[in-house]
């Protein structure tokens, strides 16, 4: 320890204290046999799957990938690209929320009527393979946030270890840097239907314009978190601080604009507030604002300067 600064004996503590809780997540599968994992490719499951296969090995790990219109087929790539680089063994079901009336009105509990979904199809799956449990990537940092999906991964018994064991995303993405999972940089991604405001209904048409504009801001360079929020023909983007400095300047500005009206959207909007997870539960109530907005903030056309 002699000549060691206060900064390094506090980043080999923070590492000893990951690494520690990583073992504990070793241990904890080991003490299952046999997981079947709720697979999407995001930060969270992607570690989870290479974990659990390098704990259980690949004949006692099945990873499932949930296909719908919900889901991103770039997030369905990256799902793809981890496990086979990773030997995870993957397998995929369709599942058809967005047909369910319940699910399709976007009620505030809308995700509840998605994870039924999802369990009601993966369930099964694991008990005719004789998988002993049913786990999936969800963090503690998701049990401070408004989740209804979490009550339908309970009611089927789905086990949620990470968040069991006081993972936060931070140290997802820190252990995953370690393993060179390259999730580990990647912005988080939950579904489209998430871009939609509650009360307006979930169609597969809306749901492709969305993945359509996200798409063409990507390939125009976007980086970090990013958002095409629905409201009617418009589109509200949200950016991270750096890239929202970036496109509005205005040849910026014109450029993502044609990008998403290209998609299908007649107008195009930049939430000055940037990008902010779970915007949508503060519009609709059901989180406070923990970000109150500045004096003029707002959202500004993405038109290019006259």
């Amino acid at each position: 320890m002699e000549g060691r600064s206060e900064q390094q004996l506090a980043q080999q503590c923070l590492e000893d204290e990951l690494f520690g809780r990583e073992a504990r997540l070793a241990d904890w599968l080991r003490a299952q046999g046999s997981v079947l994992l709720g697979f999407s490719g995001g930060v969270d499951s992607a570690y989870l799957a290479c974990v659990a296969v390098e704990t259980l090995g690949p004949t006692h790990v099945l990873a499932v990938i949930g296909r719908s219109a919900s889901y991103p087929a770039a997030q369905w790539q990256s799902a793809r690209d981890v496990a086979a680089r990773f030997g995870v063994p993957v397998f995929e079901v369709d599942t058809d929320e967005v047909n369910d009336p319940r699910y399709a009105a976007n009620p505030t509990n809308r995700c509840f009527f998605c994870k039924t979904e999802l369990w009601s199809r993966l369930v099964p799956i694991a008990r005719s393979r004789g998988l002993s449990a049913v786990i999936d990537g969800t963090n503690a940092d998701d049990l401070e946030d408004y989740r209804p999906g979490a009550r339908a991964a309970v009611e089927h018994g789905v086990l949620s270890p990470l968040a069991l064991l006081g993972f936060r995303k931070s140290d997802i993405r820190a252990l995953s840097r370690v393993r060179r999972i390259p999730t580990w940089e990647q912005p988080s991604a939950p579904c489209l239907s998430s871009r939609i405001p509650y009360g307006t209904p979930v169609t597969p048409a809306r749901l492709r314009v969305i993945e359509a504009a996200e798409a063409a801001l990507r390939a125009l360079g976007v980086a970090g978190d990013l958002r095409v929020r629905y409201h009617g023909d418009l589109a509200r983007v949200e950016l991270t601080p750096l890239e929202l400095e970036r496109w509005l300047e205005p040849r910026g500005a014109a450029a993502l604009r044609d990008a998403v009206r290209g998609a299908g959207f007649a107008r195009v909007a930049l939430d000055l507030r940037g990008f902010r997870s779970g915007s949508l539960n503060v519009l609709g109530g059901l989180v406070a604002d923990a970000e109150p907005a500045p004096l003029g903030a707002g959202w500004t056309a993405a038109e290019p300067a006259a």
